[in-house]
């Protein structure tokens, strides 16, 4: 395998931390609000669509302004994605499970509270250190187990006994968003995986990829709005139900999609550990604040255990921000642990 490894620099981490953690709690707290208030509701079918839309046009003009010259950007476009459907075909595999998971994401937040959907997601840590272990040849330390079994207990803690909303005007079924909960973070953990070794298996920019993943995207989110809500959409219309709240967030979700996969490229387990357990305080805080959460102990206790087990994962100082090259054997791995 052709593994390219880039370095950039700290202050560049610490800013995409920054916007990631803001972007990640207030995509969450906004979602929701928009999930349930007695308003007439949006098709989350289409928001996600109109998303994935406004994803490849940022994609597409950041690309422009990378190749920076109208010739090279042609060309560009003409060899890696109109020349090249093999590589469509290969990144439309990401397009479908993420189109799988933001719907999810929809029906969970629909149905759960903003801090226990925030905290039970963090499920997708285990699944995605399952998936690199079998994706892409690389060890994980002891610490860093005890710290996925240490989130499985602090997510348990905080199902047992769910925090109480009062401020919800619509009827929320705890199961259902729990179990689309469950699906979205077997998609995070895969397509996340899967999509990190396409990137950083070869030398292709980063804005090309995303554009060979949107427009798959786009083709896969129209599917699925005809599939779930299409006599609907077509009775009420594809934009009905929509307010500036709703743009607002599938603003806030083409902005975190992008730097999602800046983070998959560049940055590592403890930026993406820190963030993570930032944006639950911060979504846990607005909660409070907007929708009445009364936080139990029960959940306190699992949000801190969810906490530091996200701050371990990222403590080993071993390298795992690139691929192992696949003919590095296990003994040499575990050297490096």
């Amino acid at each position: 395998m052709h593994v390219i490894q880039e370095n950039v620099s700290l202050l560049f981490k610490l800013y995409c931390l920054t916007v990631m953690t803001l972007v990640a709690a207030a995509y969450i707290i906004a979602l929701r609000y928009t999930r349930t208030t007695d308003k007439e509701l949006y098709f989350s079918t289409t928001a996600v669509c109109i998303s994935e839309v406004i994803k490849l046009l940022l994609s597409v003009g950041i690309l422009a302004k990378e190749t920076g010259s109208v010739g090279r950007f042609k060309t560009s476009l003409k060899e890696n994605v109109l020349g090249s459907p093999k590589e469509l075909m290969k990144l439309s595999v990401p397009s479908l499970v993420y189109a799988v998971q933001n719907n999810m994401a929809f029906l969970a937040l629909s149905n759960l509270d903003a801090a226990v959907y925030q905290v039970t997601y963090q499920l997708k840590i285990p699944c995605t250190a399952l998936c690199t272990v079998l994706m892409l040849n690389r060890s994980l330390s002891k610490l860093q187990w005890i710290s996925v079994f240490m989130l499985c207990a602090g997510v348990t803690l905080v199902q047992w006994k769910p925090a109480q909303a009062t401020k919800v005007l619509v009827e929320q079924n705890p199961l259902l968003g729990f179990g689309a909960i469950a699906i979205a973070v077997l998609c995070s953990g895969f397509a996340g995986v899967y999509f990190e070794k396409v990137l950083k298996s070869s030398d292709t920019s980063l804005w090309v990829r995303n554009i060979q993943m949107y427009l798959s995207g786009i083709v896969v989110t129209l599917a699925a709005v005809y599939m779930s809500d299409g006599a609907e959409v077509i009775e009420k219309g594809f934009f009905h139900g929509y307010t500036y709240y709703v743009w607002f967030v599938i603003l806030l979700a083409s902005v975190g999609g992008l730097y999602t996969s800046i983070v998959v490229k560049y940055t590592d387990n403890i930026m993406k550990g820190f963030s993570a357990a930032a944006a639950i305080v911060l979504s846990t805080i607005a909660s409070v604040i907007l929708f009445g959460l009364q936080i139990t102990l029960n959940f306190a206790l699992g949000t801190l255990l969810v906490c530091i087990s996200i701050y371990l994962y990222g403590l080993p100082r071993q390298d795992t921000t690139v691929i192992q090259a696949e003919e590095t054997t296990s003994k040499e791995r575990l050297i490096h642990m």
